[in-house]
């Protein structure tokens, strides 16, 4: 089997604590272009344009953001809404610590697979695989909290991982263990 061609991170979340309580009322009217409907969502939705990403505010101060491609990303969108909640008087951390807690990652394994004798092969206890509910098998590494989608097209989705690093060993223990089924 060929190696995978180069894993492309598609989606990071990250959270920090950008400030130690935020009036969220008092920003959604400071800043027109968020969205804040308490009633159904607790949070303030902030979307910056470049890079493109989206930061969730809570009053507690706490931030998610989702959407970036890299933790260099994250960072810039984290310090253009720091600068911004500073512009209109809010106060803000400095050095916030952020937090990676999910990569979704995209590769292509260079094969067709048979995604039936995979199920059975890796094991049905790590393995999720109804064909008429979803076009996918679901299969989780069991040393780890990563989870790899895979389809017969040979494409694969990785979840769950907090490291680059991570996704490049599970998709190489993946490789690993389809080598032994289809040989």
């Amino acid at each position: 089997m060929k190696r995978a061609n180069k894993i492309e991170i598609k989606n990071m979340v990250a959270s920090t604590t950008i400030s130690n309580e935020l009036n969220l009322d008092a920003l959604a009217v400071a800043l027109p272009d968020t969205e804040y409907e308490p009633e159904q969502f607790p949070g303030l939705v902030m979307r910056v344009k470049e890079p493109k990403a989206a930061v969730l505010l809570f009053s507690s101060g706490k931030a998610v953001c989702a959407g970036a491609r890299s933790f260099k990303d994250i960072e810039s969108v984290i310090d253009q809404v720091r600068e911004r909640l500073k512009s209109i008087g809010f106060e803000v951390k400095p050095n916030p610590k952020i937090q990676v807690q999910n990569i979704v990652a995209s590769t292509d394994l260079h094969i067709e697979l048979n995604l039936n004798s995979i199920a059975v092969g890796l094991g049905l206890d790590q393995v999720e695989y109804e064909p008429e509910q979803f076009p996918g098998l679901v299969y989780r590494l069991p040393e780890s909290k990563i989870v790899i989608l895979l389809f017969t097209t040979g494409k694969a989705i990785c979840l769950g991982a907090r490291k680059r690093e991570e996704i490049e060993e599970a998709v190489s223990k993946l490789e690993e263990r389809l080598k032994l089924l289809t040989s």
